[in-house]
């Protein structure tokens, strides 16, 4: 088994130009989401998988947003490995980013890729690819099963996504799922918190802006009703020992990856308002006013309880009404799974850090694996400028990525079960 590991290493090494390109093409092939078309995205992955000769088929319930799944057999019975990445990405304000390369240029400068998308999770996503491509090669020296999901709709929950072929399509479910959001090489997230999305609205009689005596504000209900909602950071989750023994271990990993100060917030409820609109015109008294709240909800912490402490706090504010936008249940999964030790075995064979396994403050499709007991394990790049301007990976650190997918792939797979 060796050799043959050595001869995937010596492929992705020789196709090193093919990879890097592959992705430089991905960023240029614009999703957007909204508006969530995804077909120039997934025609560039077709015609890859068409060149290589590689199974698949296209599932699109939505026309504009194709899902490509492909699945191959080893030579015998085993388990089933499913690899998961999107195509859809965040949109670019491309009047008002300051991008120094263009958010759909792909371009390559002092050893990175730039582009919208190409952190989360263009790059991700072709390690999938290439994993899917690689192994398919090798698949006489392979147990069981490897299937692979290029999905679209992540950014907006996956209705016609990941989320629709796990209702629809058993045959996805698998028994372990090995994700390349943006996370960094220094982790491997095992769960995340779960996003509970709220709509807040104040309605009240409205008046001149000189009569404030005639009626209340709705915007200043609701900004003292944004203010008290932070009560909701007090709420103490019961965190499995196994999460917290693992966590309190990767302290320094977690900041490093999600930035200073994530470790302090990881086992607890954040409230974050992304909207707010009230008023007309600045000398009336707003008679309405409603703003959006994303509160994440950490692994031990359910809905229920977080929604009483809401109803508690609205008790105060009479004119207020609340109603749920969306919501996903925060998920976790075995730290200390059989990939995960795969994957950091792999990490230090390569010369690399161990990486910790942690908690992802942000969602990923890998919840809807953990949600149905299925391990779900992400492993990716940095999130270098997601969501942001100039929004790059280093190609040395993608490349990582496509190793280590390919190499704990074949690990997983190449094992008797």
């Amino acid at each position: 088994m060796d050799d043959v590991k050595r001869q995937l290493a010596k492929w992705i090494d020789q196709d090193r130009d093919t990879i890097i390109g592959f992705l430089c093409d991905f960023v240029r092939a614009k999703s957007p989401n909204p508006p969530g078309d995804t077909t120039l995205a997934a025609a560039h992955i077709t015609r890859f998988l068409e060149a290589q000769g590689l199974p698949f088929r296209v599932i699109a319930p939505q026309a504009t947003m194709p899902n490509i799944v492909g699945t191959f057999e080893g030579r015998g019975p085993g388990r089933h490995l499913v690899l998961n990445g999107h195509i859809d990405v965040f949109p670019a304000d491309e009047r008002n980013e300051r991008w120094t390369h263009g958010p759909w240029s792909g371009a390559i400068a002092n050893g990175k890729i730039y582009g919208r998308g190409v952190a989360d999770m263009k790059a991700g996503t072709s390690a999938s690819i290439f994993t899917y491509a690689y192994l398919y090669r090798i698949r006489e020296h392979l147990k069981g099963r490897l299937t692979l999901t290029a999905v679209s709709d992540e950014e907006t929950f996956g209705p016609w996504g990941a989320r629709y072929l796990m209702e629809h399509h058993p045959e996805v479910h698998g028994d372990c799922l090995l994700n390349g959001e943006p996370s960094s090489p220094l982790t491997i997230r095992f769960g995340e918190k779960g996003p509970l999305w709220l709509r807040f609205t104040t309605r009240t009689r409205g008046a001149h802006g000189a009569y404030t005596h005639l009626s209340p504000s709705a915007t200043k209900i609701s900004a003292r009703l944004i203010v008290d909602l932070e009560e909701l950071t007090t709420l103490e989750p019961s965190v499995p020992i196994d999460i917290a023994d693992a966590l309190a271990g990767a302290a320094a990993a977690i900041d490093e990856a999600q930035g200073p100060g994530a470790k302090d917030i990881i086992q607890r409820v954040t409230v974050n308002i992304g909207v707010i609109q009230g008023g007309q015109k600045v000398n009336m008294v707003p008679g309405t006013c409603w703003f959006e709240a994303d509160v994440r909800l950490p692994p031990g912490l359910g809905k229920g309880a977080v929604l009483a402490k809401v109803r508690q706090i609205l008790a105060r504010y009479p004119d207020t009404t609340m109603e749920e936008i969306n919501f996903s249940a925060p998920s976790a999964c075995d730290p200390n799974h059989e990939m995960v030790g795969i994957l950091r075995a792999n990490a230090r064979a390569l010369g690399r850090p161990d990486p910790a396994p942690i908690v992802s403050l942000g969602g990923t499709d890998a919840r809807l694996w953990r949600q149905r007991g299925i391990p779900g394990l992400v492993h990716g790049p940095f999130p270098r400028g997601m969501a942001q301007a100039d929004e790059h990976v280093e190609i040395e650190e993608y490349l990582h990525i496509v190793r280590m997918h390919v190499l704990s792939s074949f690990d997983y797979l190449a094992r008797q079960a």
